[in-house]
């Protein structure tokens, strides 16, 4: 089964981490300005004159721009080599931060990340392809999650030092600084990544042959609706700690880094348990992420406890290596639109917690409301892995692996 790309000949060790590492800076450059703006939203609403839940929607644009480049992206440079695609989306990426950082007023605001948003998934999917092509297969859950590595640092690095920065100066350096990152990726990829080509017979034809496949289809769907429940929480974290923990708006920072422990963690152990026991560990986060995020109400009254499920959502991310792996299985010659979709999905994702969760709060349900809001989330995204845990049954191809945990 091929992953996209050509198979990568005389790579050492060294070669192979240098170049993963060099990717997951792009990985952590797309993390820190796709999670620090959420740090940021009371000061972007009162800076431009929106309410919170307004200023929310400048996260969905940017959701939307991953949900409409991933696609169109792979399809239609199905055929592109692979280092030069990287580069160009990277560039976009660090051009669209900056101008984001120079944006007038709030409308141009939603357009620059929508931009900023349409290489993302591609970006992702593509250098896990490579990341997976440089391994054994039993290893591939943990090289992904290596280059997603990238993605969770920034949780706990970049989008801490992301959020002391606009709250000391403001929203636009936060957009420059991580423009600065995207520029440092474009270098390192060009350093480390080895030219690689495009598997031989790939085309935008093959590509959408993924799309045939339910299995496909049900994989991204549990992304799309079992994951939307982190961003539902996390999205307004801010004013659930202070308005209803009340902790101060100078702990914030503190706290959030505590999102970023949970995700790294999460990513760590989550590759690790993919390798293993691929549908088990899906599975098994699904329920995770229903019970942490039902907790949130309880949970949020106290400094310890809201600590403890900050901590606790960031580690539902441990899905995401599960759910890329997954894909690498069930799209067969698709490869490479089904690992972009997949980070299309988590933006939908993305975009769903957001809205649903602003929807709750702007009917007067209250800022913990979005707990239980991504806990229904979770429990569709279980619906739908069971369904295809149902067909791989029926169809014959199931696994003693595949079996979820009693």
């Amino acid at each position: 089964m091929t992953n996209g790309v050509a198979p990568t000949q005389g790579l050492t060790g060294l070669a192979t981490k240098l170049a993963i590492f060099a990717m997951a800076i792009g990985s952590f450059g797309i993390g820190t300005g796709e999670f620090a703006i959420m740090g940021l939203l009371p000061n972007l609403a009162g800076d431009l004159g929106v309410t919170e839940p307004e200023a929310g929607h400048v996260i969905s644009a940017y959701a939307f721009g991953v949900v409409v480049g991933a696609p169109l992206i792979a399809v239609l440079f199905a055929r592109a080599p692979r280092k030069p695609l990287l580069l160009a989306l990277m560039a976009l990426f660090a051009l669209g931060n900056v101008g984001s950082a120079l944006a007038p007023d709030y409308w141009s605001l939603v357009l620059l990340r929508f931009v900023s948003g349409l290489p993302h998934g591609a970006y992702f999917g593509i250098a896990a392809l490579i990341a997976a092509s440089m391994v054994d297969v039993g290893y591939r859950a943990r090289a992904v999650g290596r280059v997603m590595l990238g993605l969770t640092l920034a949780t706990l690095i970049g989008m801490p030092l992301a959020t002391w920065l606009g709250q000391g100066l403001g929203w636009r350096p936060t957009f420059f600084a991580v423009g600065g990152i995207g520029a440092l990726a474009v270098l390192m990829v060009m350093r480390f990544v080895p030219a690689i080509q495009v598997a031989e017979g790939a085309s935008p034809l093959r590509e959408l042959g993924a799309l045939k496949r339910p299995q496909v289809w049900l994989t991204l769907g549990i992304a799309a609706t079992g994951c939307g429940g982190m961003f539902s929480v996390f999205t307004y974290i801010v004013p659930l700690l202070t308005e209803v923990t009340g902790i101060p708006t100078i702990w914030v920072p503190v706290v959030l880094a505590l999102f970023g422990v949970g995700m790294t963690l999460g990513n760590v152990l989550g590759a690790y348990m993919a390798d293993r026991a691929l549908m088990k560990t899906i599975g098994g986060m699904l329920a995770f992420n229903i019970v942490s995020l039902a907790a949130v109400p309880w949970l949020a009254l106290a400094w310890p406890t809201a600590a403890l499920s900050v901590l606790g959502v960031g580690f539902t991310v441990a899905i995401g290596t599960a759910l890329q792996t997954r894909l690498m299985d069930v799209a067969a010659d698709g490869q490479t639109l089904a690992a972009t979709l997949n980070h299309a999905a988590f933006n939908i994702a993305n975009a769903l917690g957001a809205l649903f969760g602003g929807m709750a709060i702007a009917a007067g349900l209250g800022w913990a409301s979005t707990g239980p809001v991504g806990a229904v989330m979770a429990v569709v995204g279980l619906a739908l892995f069971l369904v295809s845990v149902w067909l791989e049954r029926r169809d014959n191809r199931w696994t003693p692996d595949a079996v979820p945990a009693e």
